[in-house]
């Protein structure tokens, strides 16, 4: 039997339509002539969705009874006993009540799969397993119900249903979401528009992924090679040689002209490890492409052109960046090179061979006695000095009892043991002089020059090549044999140094330390040249010139010929060594300990930056706002007095009892509001002084709240406050607290129409408390939202009904300097809200608030579309 196939509806977020999506493509397939049944279907209420229903048989639920209530679940035996070609099944992560056939609902699609049935089903995107953590910081609420990811992967199709956080919003304040009594705590805690931003990104990311490996697996299944430019990727080979920094920005440049396109570097290594890529250049570019946004990898192989293509094509690239070759005229005639054979053989990547200044210079040439001390070559000399007149010795006595061709076995095994002894130079010298000798003594005519048969000609001639070549071999074998236990010593350095600065909180300093050790060195300096030095040939020497960055061991040095060697990173950066000479053969190690102290320093600088511009950035950031709110509130209470004083004064006009208190009364409560003002100006001066004297204390917002709403007097008496029991204490200081809320309530109860006053809302999530101050005024454009705090939108200088936050600053620098935020959002519906956000006080180790704050809406084990409102 054929395995039904799965059709998931993967939603950003509950209510932007999945299974009103799920039950359209029901009617669809039913109004073609498919069998279609609802096995199990959520409406919430939604009369639209409901309506979708209608016409499609409806497989009826059964009921089972859980800790004395009663659920409904989707009947599986009904459904598997129709044997239906497709069945409706929703919410695919529901947790089963106990007693059902299976714990999930996950589990009992697969079973209808398995007989041949096909499920069209939805989920949504905080409901799979492996975002569950990410979801719950995001949204502040941990989600119950998941499913594994490769359940959804497993689908056939995947359909994502999405829907932008404004219009979802929309969608809820009309009602099509959730009932009307669950809107606002809805709209104030999941559903927020940032919220709704990341869950929507999550859920584009992850079927992106999808999509990914349906084409990898579509190309692997047809045997698809060529490259399909369904995204620009551009892949630099980086060689570990200084022109890796010119590749990569040319590299850079060219993905630059695509819109969203990839950088890869990469760096093939081969299978012996033993390359010649130095790693300073290494370090330092894969630090100049992660940089500049790219990603650098390493592939080993030893075939360079074909290992560059695999990567290329595994990748997906669209292009590939070469350097030009370093080798000469003459070695390009027996060798095509890397450049040229990549080039014939990439297909539809496009190659770029890109010139640089290491052109012309050529590759360095590999000695051919790396490896062997003087003391082993002088060793081989006096080895094939000796034992060869003493084999020509004995084989003289010998001679007419061995033939030529066993003389000749034995003079090569003596030209192997000189080569072991001092490698290949003294090697040819035997390979010569044993040529000569089996000429002189053993090839017919003995004691001359001249051989007599062809035969021995040819067996010479034989002797000669086999020796020099198994010379030649031998010496490479002992040469990579040295070579690689250095490589395996470096690599066993360098992932002791990796370790050190992990662990170490300040890595450079681990990182001098280490090299310190590694080579038994006396100290080590890293010298920054200062901006203001000028160049010149003293500039090693010259004490002003340099400051030490960073040091380890004994006295710092103040210059680079201090020391007993030195490594220049670049023009700005040197390390220099003290203790004794570095060998040539561990420069290369060293240098890319240089380039890693180099990065290191410049992260250090970077941090201390960050450090320093933070608290200058924040006091000035107080300071405009400050001054900006204050000459502006100052207007008002002054204005207002002045003119009541005015009149008093006027003898022109002469006024009743009750128009003189009237006119006292104002002037009065100008006054107050004038005091308050320069209590304002006076904490918040102590604020940017960072002698602020914050009282915080633990408040309850159910008392606070109503506090400053009476302070508003008759205007406040229109604000409708819905603050739910139970709700955390907050850390903060009562009066700074009630002067901030004031100054949001009379902007809000200022531009709010008279038939829809201001509202209060309160409640908590992810260990902060919200109150949202929402008004159905005008509103302030999504754009002017950062102009709100700004200085010219407080002098004065506009007409008050644009509604363009007035006294707003002051309350945020208040809110800020309690450790909490002030921020506005959109007013579903049209208006402006203003969110406070403070941390919330922990709870006392006895006491569980209210979990109505914190679950979802709908906690009974039927429902799993419900998110937390």
């Amino acid at each position: 039997m054929a395995r039904g196939q799965l059709r998931v509806y993967l939603g950003a977020a509950p209510g932007v339509g999945k299974t009103y999506k799920m039950l359209e493509e029901g009617q669809r397939r039913r109004e073609r002539g498919t069998d279609v049944v609802v096995g199990f279907v959520e409406c919430h209420g939604r009369k639209h969705t409901e309506a979708l229903v209608d016409g499609l048989e409806v497989v009826p639920r059964k009921t089972i009874t859980y800790r004395g209530a009663a659920f409904t679940e989707m009947d599986l035996d009904a459904v598997l006993a129709r044997r239906p070609q497709v069945a409706l099944v929703d919410e695919l992560a529901h947790t089963n009540v106990p007693g059902s056939g299976n714990a999930k609902r996950w589990q009992d699609i697969q079973q209808l799969l398995d007989a041949g049935i096909a499920v069209i089903t939805t989920v949504n995107i905080q409901h799979l397993e492996s975002l569950n953590d990410v979801v719950a910081q995001i949204a502040g609420v941990p989600q119950r119900e998941t499913v594994p990811d490769e359940v959804v992967r497993r689908a056939e199709q995947i359909e994502l249903v999405d829907m932008t956080p404004e219009a979802l919003r929309r969608r809820m304040a009309h009602g099509n979401v959730y009932t009307p009594d669950k809107i606002d705590a809805a709209l104030s805690n999941y559903f927020r528009f940032g919220n709704l931003t990341a869950l929507r990104e999550l859920a584009l990311l992850w079927l992106a992924d999808k999509v990914d490996e349906q084409l990898d697996r579509y190309r692997a299944e047809h045997h698809i090679d060529t490259t399909w430019e369904t995204r620009e990727r551009v892949v630099v080979a980086l060689t570990g040689g200084p022109e890796g920094d010119t590749l990569i920005r040319r590299a850079t440049r060219i993905a630059d002209r695509s819109t969203g396109a990839d950088l890869l570097a990469v760096h093939v290594a081969r299978g012996s490890g033993l390359a010649g890529a130095d790693p300073a250049h290494l370090a330092r570019q894969r630090a100049l492409v992660e940089s500049l946004g790219g990603t650098y990898h390493q592939v080993v192989g030893d075939d360079i052109p074909a290992a560059l293509l695999d990567f290329a094509r595994g990748v997906n690239a669209t292009q590939l960046v070469l350097g030009a070759s370093r080798r000469g005229r003459l070695a390009q005639l027996f060798s095509p090179g890397v450049g040229v054979t990549t080039t014939a053989e990439s297909g539809p990547i496009d190659v770029h061979l890109v010139t640089h200044e290491e052109v012309k210079r050529g590759r360095v040439p590999i000695a051919l006695t790396r490896g062997l001390t003087l003391r082993r070559r002088l060793a081989g000399f006096a080895l094939a000095a000796v034992a060869l007149p003493l084999l020509t010795a004995a084989l003289t006595q010998l001679r007419g009892q061995l033939t030529l061709s066993n003389d000749i076995l034995l003079y090569l095994a003596a030209v192997v043991a000189v080569t072991l002894v001092g490698g290949l130079y003294p090697a040819l010298l035997a390979a010569v002089a044993g040529f000569a000798l089996l000429n002189w003594y053993f090839t017919p005519p003995i004691h001359e020059w001249t051989i007599a048969e062809r035969e021995n000609i040819l067996a010479l001639a034989v002797f000669l090549l086999i020796a020099v070549s198994v010379s030649t071999v031998v010496d490479l074998a002992a040469r990579r044999t040295s070579e690689a236990a250095r490589a395996r010593a470096e690599a066993g350095t360098l992932f002791t140094l990796a370790g050190s600065v992990l662990r170490g909180s300040r890595p450079l300093p681990a990182l001098l330390d280490q090299l310190r050790e590694t080579f038994q060195l006396t100290g080590v300096t890293l010298l920054e040249r200062r901006p203001d030095a000028r160049p010149g040939p003293d500039v090693q020497r010259d004490p002003a010139a340099w400051r030490v960055a960073a040091a380890v061991g004994d006295q710092p040095c103040l210059t680079p010929a201090q020391g007993d060697a030195d490594v220049a990173v670049d023009d700005q950066i040197a390390l220099v060594l003290r203790g004794h000479p570095l060998a040539a053969a561990d420069r290369r190690l060293v240098e890319a300990f240089a380039a890693q102290a180099a990065i290191a320093l410049r992260q250090e600088r970077l941090a201390e930056q960050a450090a320093a511009v933070g608290p200058l950035a924040e006091v000035d950031r107080l300071r405009t706002a400050l001054l900006s709110a204050v000459s502006h509130d100052l207007r008002t209470p002054l204005a207002s007095a002045k003119a009541a004083v005015s009149s008093l004064r006027s003898p022109d006009v002469e006024f009743s009892d009750a128009d003189r208190d009237e006119l006292l009364a104002t002037a009065e409560e100008s006054h107050d509001r004038l005091g308050r003002l320069v209590d304002n100006l006076l904490d918040m001066s102590r604020l940017q002084a960072g002698a602020l004297a914050v009282f915080p204390q633990l408040i309850s917002l159910a008392e606070a709240i109503p506090a400053a709403v009476d302070e508003l007097g008759d205007a406040g008496r229109a604000i409708t406050l819905r603050i739910p029991d139970g709700l955390p204490e907050v850390r903060v200081d009562p009066a700074l607290f009630e002067r901030a809320l004031v100054n949001v309530l009379s902007n809000a109860v200022r531009y709010s129409p008279p038939d829809h006053p201001p509202m209060i809302t309160a409640s908590a999530h992810g260990g902060q408390v919200e109150v949202r101050v929402i008004d159905h005024g005008p509103g302030v454009p999504a754009t002017d939202w950062d102009r709100i705090f700004a200085p010219f939108q407080r002098l004065g200088d506009r007409d008050n009904a644009t509604g363009v936050g007035l006294g707003l600053a002051l309350s945020r620098g208040l809110v800020e300097a309690m450790g909490g935020t002030l921020n506005p959002d959109v007013t579903p519906g049209g208006g402006l809200t203003m969110i406070l956000t403070l941390p919330a006080a922990p709870p006392p180790a006895d006491r569980s608030f209210d979990r109505a704050i914190l679950e979802p809406l709908d906690s009974s084990p039927a429902s799993s579309d419900g998110a937390t409102p």
